[in-house]
């Protein structure tokens, strides 16, 4: 029997199956707003069979987007236009996730298409972006971040906040906070980012202490039978990797201290030199180090859209929930393709009748 095809359940919600999609951007806003392309979009994937679509990142404030295609929550205009998205992706059997997020320095971006790179300073569509300290990211990231008062950082916490309740009204099952890729919290957290002298910066136990507020703050509105989870970059892969994950689990323990259900293990993305070793799962031994030290469920993506890598992991432990995310992109169907190769019987149980009608007619 397959592992990859079990249910999960989570607090009180139930997955289908051990396949997530993951937050992938598609940058589809308008200001901020999200449109029918969206519904289509993620209504889509989650009729292919998925157990938990996540929302792409969405910003808890207008300068935390990435870019101007970006998607925000930080108005109940923006949170209402996620409600048929959310009843969509229910009506086709998966649970609705969100990522909520601040891009920090990397934000006022083009559109990959577009050059990735930062919005040109004479270019009204570009904006003021924050960080921890006043360094830029670099390389196609040249933007110098006004470094955050405490006034700011109050006031981006409170955004996360008001962005969770927003998305629990809006009917989001599940939410994950963005703590990774070089974004504002990981910027807190990493010393290639943050150099702070006051209570935000310098010691491990002050470069936590963002990350750690905004999640206890976020706790205490998001309902308690619903899961809380959060995507962090435990390794940077920039040459002190150990060093990078020790701290990074001892964080992850105060996570799930402070009320973290499961973490989305990722990778920092917070310098541009890295050395990151792409291979299938390859994060798969780092999510289950996570796993079994810190005692918490875990999720990871990167390299895991081949079948048999992503059933590997979730049975031998590495994974709670495999994350698939381009594959899901070039095959919204690709739950089914993936029963197929792992040899389940009939898995057209994961489409309408319809599709499973003629996938399994043409499939005999």
């Amino acid at each position: 029997m397959s592992a990859l095809f079990q249910p999960y359940t989570l607090k009180d919600v139930t997955l289908r199956n051990r396949i997530a999609v993951p937050p992938m951007c598609v940058y589809m806003a308008n200001d901020g707003l999200i449109n029918e392309w969206h519904k289509v979009h993620y209504a889509s994937i989650a009729r292919g069979g998925a157990g938990l679509v996540i929302v792409e990142a969405t910003a808890v404030s207008p300068e935390g987007r990435i870019t101007p295609g970006c998607p925000g929550i930080w108005n109940d205009q923006l949170a209402q236009a996620f409600v048929p998205v959310v009843q969509a992706i229910k009506a086709e059997g998966a649970v609705p996730g969100i990522q909520i997020a601040h891009a920090g320095r990397k934000a006022s971006a083009n559109r990959p298409w577009e050059g990735d790179d930062h919005i040109a300073e004479d270019d009204p569509r570009g904006w003021q972006t924050i960080a921890p300290s006043a360094i830029p990211f670099g390389r196609h990231l040249p933007k110098v971040p006004k470094a955050m008062t405490l006034e700011d950082i109050a006031r981006v916490r409170d955004d996360f906040v008001a962005a969770a309740c927003r998305a629990r009204d809006a009917g989001f099952e599940w939410l994950e906070l963005h703590f990774a890729h070089g974004y504002l919290a990981q910027s807190f957290f990493s010393e290639h980012s943050n150099q702070r002298t006051d209570a935000y910066g310098g010691s491990f136990d002050k470069r936590c202490r963002f990350l750690l507020e905004t999640l206890a703050a976020v706790r205490e509105v998001w309902p308690e039978h619903l899961p809380l989870t959060a995507r962090f970059g435990v390794i940077e892969f920039d040459g002190r990797d150990e060093q990078t994950f020790t701290e990074s689990i001892e964080l992850a323990r105060r996570f799930k201290q402070t009320g973290l259900d499961l973490l989305s293990v990722s990778i920092g993305f917070t310098i541009a030199d890295t050395n990151i070793p792409w291979a299938p799962g390859f994060m798969g031994p780092i999510a289950e180090r996570v796993r079994r030290e810190v005692g918490i469920p875990v999720a990871s993506a990167w390299g895991f859209g081949t079948p048999q890598v992503a059933e590997r992991a979730v049975r031998e432990g590495q994974l709670d929930l495999a994350m698939i995310g381009r594959a899901h992109l070039a095959d919204p169907h690709w739950p089914y393709a993936a029963a197929r190769e792992l040899g389940i019987e009939r898995p057209a149980w994961t489409l309408p009748a319809s599709y499973a009608h003629w996938l399994e007619r043409y499939h005999h």
